[in-house]
C-alpha cells in the first residue's frame, strides 16, 4: 500500500516540477491554495529560492504580494518592525486581506509596544512550572485516547487523535465546558477557512456569523470569570489582566481566535504530520523505536518538516529596497516559513526527515523575534508525551492512504489521514 501511495505522490510531484520549470517566473503565484491542497507547492519555492528569492506576484486571488523564500531573508523581515508591520489595521498577518470593517486586533497582529503588553497577559500559562502541571493532564488524556483506538481496522488519525487531543487541551487551557469542546475545533477551522463552494462555509457572511457565535459564547464565560477571583486559565488571565480586561469586542475576538488557532491547528497538524513523516521515512521510524531518547529531537524535526503554518505576512510602512527589490509603502510581504524550512543554504539536507539532526531546533515554524509563538513549549510538550505513550503501546502505526490536505496556503494541514494499527 505504501508503495502505491508513494508512486502516486511522485507522479504528482514530477508533473509539478515540469510545470514549475516551464512557467515564466513573473507568472508564479506560490500562494495558490490548490498547490498546498495537492502538496505540489515545493518545486515552485525551490525555483524561487534559486532564481528570485524576493518575488513579486502581480495577480492572485489575494491580490498582489511579495514572497520572501530564503531562511535568512525571512529572519531579516521578521525582526525589522520599524519597516514591516503586523498591524491588523494594515491587513494583519495572513496573505488574505480582510475587509476593513471585519479586521480584529490580536497581539500577534500588533506592533510594539501594545503587542508586548497583551502577550505578557497570557504568558504565565506557558511557564515551566505551569507546563509541569499540564504535563500530568496531557499524559493521562493521551493514554486514555490511545487505549481506546481500534486495532486491525482503518480509522482516521486526524479525528480520533490529533483533533481530539488538541481540542481537549484547548478546553483545559480556557477552562471551557467539556461537552462543548468540539465547538473550539469548529471555530478554529472557520477562522482560517476560505469560503466557497464545497468548503466549510460558502460565503464570508456565513463565516462571520459563526465567529460571532464564538464571540458570544466566550462573552458569557468572560462575565463569569471577571466576577470570580483570578484563576490560571487563559480567559481568566485576560479578564483580570491590565492590558486585556478592557478590550473592545473586536480585540477580544481577535485574541480568542489567535489562541484557539494557535493552540489547535498547529499542534494537531504536526501531530498528524508526525505519523505521515515516519511512514515516509521508515528507517527513521525504526531509529525512534530503537532509541526513544531521540523523542526531543524528533519533535523539533517534525515541527520543521511539517511547518504547520506555511507563512506569515507583514505590510511595508515605507518605500525601501530589500535584496535589490523595491518594495513600496503598503505592499504586502509574505514570509514563507514552508520555504525557509527547506532552504539548502541554511539547513543541511532540508528535504530529508532526520530525527537526530545536530541542530533540530533550527527552523522557522514558530516564527522568529518578538512574534515567536508564545505556546511553543506547550506544543513541543504535547508532541513529546503523545509519542512517549505511542512507543509504549504500538510497534507501528501504518498510513494506508494519502491524506486529504487542507485547501489553504496559511494552515498547512490535514483533513483526514487513514491509518491502521496492527492487531
Amino acid at each position: 500500500m505504501q508503495g502505491t501511495i508513494d508512486l502516486a505522490r511522485k507522479t504528482d510531484l514530477d508533473a509539478a516540477r515540469e510545470r514549475a520549470a516551464s512557467l515564466p517566473l513573473e507568472t508564479f503565484d506560490p500562494g495558490d491554495p490548490e498547490l498546498f491542497r495537492t502538496d505540489t507547492h515545493w518545486p515552485y519555492f525551490d525555483r524561487l529560492r534559486k532564481e528570485d528569492p524576493v518575488h513579486y506576484c502581480r495577480d492572485s486571488m489575494f491580490g498582489p504580494y511579495w514572497s520572501v523564500t530564503r531562511y535568512n531573508d525571512i529572519m531579516d523581515i521578521e525582526t525589522n518592525h520599524a519597516v514591516f508591520s503586523s498591524a491588523s489595521a494594515l491587513g494583519g498577518i495572513t496573505i488574505r486581506d480582510i475587509a476593513p470593517d471585519l479586521r480584529r486586533e490580536s497581539f500577534i497582529a500588533m506592533d510594539p509596544p501594545r503587542h508586548s503588553a497583551q502577550r505578557k497577559t497570557v504568558a504565565p500559562m506557558f511557564t515551566p512550572t505551569h507546563l509541569d502541571e499540564l504535563a500530568l493532564n496531557i499524559r493521562r488524556r493521551s493514554a486514555e485516547c490511545l487505549d481506546n483506538l481500534p486495532t486491525g481496522e482503518v480509522f482516521d488519525w486526524v479525528d480520533r487523535v490529533s483533533i481530539e487531543l488538541t481540542t481537549q487541551m484547548l478546553a483545559v487551557l480556557f477552562d471551557f465546558p467539556w461537552d462543548d469542546r468540539r465547538k473550539l475545533t469548529r471555530w478554529s477551522d472557520i477562522a482560517t477557512t476560505i469560503p466557497g463552494p464545497g468548503g466549510l462555509v460558502e460565503t464570508e457572511e456565513e463565516r462571520q456569523a459563526e465567529l460571532m457565535e464564538c464571540a458570544n459564547y466566550f462573552a458569557s464565560l468572560w462575565k463569569e470569570r471577571i466576577n470570580q477571583p483570578p484563576k490560571s486559565d487563559l480567559l481568566s488571565m485576560m479578564a483580570h489582566g491590565a492590558a486585556t480586561r478592557d478590550m473592545d469586542p473586536k480585540n477580544f475576538l481577535g485574541n480568542l481566535v489567535l489562541l484557539i488557532v494557535g493552540g489547535n491547528d498547529t499542534t494537531r497538524n504536526t501531530m498528524s504530520g508526525s505519523i505521515y513523516a515516519l511512514n515516509q521515512y521508515p528507517q527513521q521510524y525504526r531509529k525512534l523505536r530503537d532509541n526513544p531518547a531521540l523523542i526531543d529531537s524528533f519533535v523539533s524535526e517534525v515541527i520543521r518538516w511539517q511547518t504547520p503554518l506555511a507563512h506569515m505576512r507583514r505590510t511595508a510602512l515605507e518605500d525601501m529596497e530589500f535584496r535589490g527589490k523595491k518594495i513600496k509603502k503598503g505592499d504586502k510581504v509574505v514570509m514563507w516559513y514552508v520555504s525557509g524550512n527547506r532552504d539548502e543554504g541554511a539547513i543541511d539536507r532540508p528535504y530529508d526527515f532526520i530525527i537526530d539532526r545536530a541542530r533540530p531546533r533550527q527552523h522557522l515554524s514558530f516564527g522568529f523575534g518578538i512574534h515567536r509563538c508564545v505556546g511553543l513549549r506547550l506544543a513541543e510538550l504535547q508532541l513529546k508525551i503523545i509519542w512517549e505513550e505511542i512507543l509504549k503501546r504500538f510497534e507501528n502505526i501504518e498510513v494506508v492512504g494519502e491524506p486529504k490536505r487542507v485547501y489553504s496556503s496559511f494552515v498547512k494541514g490535514y483533513e483526514t489521514l487513514p491509518v491502521r494499527i496492527a492487531a
